[in-house]
């Protein structure tokens, strides 16, 4: 990936870490909405994780700190938010660790678009990166907190979560290659 996808200055970063808090807090509405409608209920975003994406492009475009920044803050929006609307979103107990997954996910993403890594496999990097350290923290959350979370939270998410990492693995490298692409053209 060449250096023309990062953002340069401050003020671009800074709005690409709001807009992607944005995207992470509009885009899971949108797909419990249409989990809703189709039966599916929030199972259909627990499977696409629609909430990813957005901080894995601003990862990828504006760099580390603002990656790691919107994929802390973005959970914990969506939770403010949500939770004045009657069901917060992440489910509380789940909030830390998502806030911990997607900091990972951003600043992996935005330490490897440095590099000259195949997008998909920078792309792979990232998401083992974030799942790995979120893993690690609900195992220390339940051994040193006694959390009510069971070890099997940890299997179950990552199965759940299969389409919408296959579903990234289209998406981004995509978005990626287009914008590479439309920059090089001038």
């Amino acid at each position: 990936m060449e250096k023309t996808l990062l953002c340069k200055t401050w003020k671009t970063k800074t709005l690409a870490a709001l807009l992607a808090v944005a995207a992470a807090v509009l885009l899971p509405q949108l797909v419990h909405g249409l989990g809703l409608v189709s039966g599916l209920g929030s199972k259909l975003g627990e499977a696409l994780l629609p909430m990813h994406i957005s901080i894995l492009l601003v990862g990828f475009f504006a760099g580390a700190w603002a990656g790691l920044v919107a994929g802390v803050f973005a959970p914990l929006v969506s939770f403010a938010l949500t939770s004045a609307w009657g069901t917060p979103m992440p489910a509380a107990a789940m909030l830390p660790f998502m806030m911990i997954e997607l900091g990972v996910y951003g600043l992996t993403a935005g330490l490897l678009a440095r590099t000259r890594l195949p997008a998909v496999l920078s792309l792979a990097v990232a998401q083992i990166a974030g799942r790995a350290v979120r893993a690690l923290a609900i195992a220390i959350g339940i051994y040193l907190f006694g959390a009510a979370l069971p070890v099997s939270v940890i299997w179950t998410s990552i199965l759940t979560g299969l389409p919408g990492l296959l579903l990234q693995w289209i998406l981004v490298p995509l978005i990626l290659f287009c914008t590479e692409k439309r920059s090089r053209r001038g």
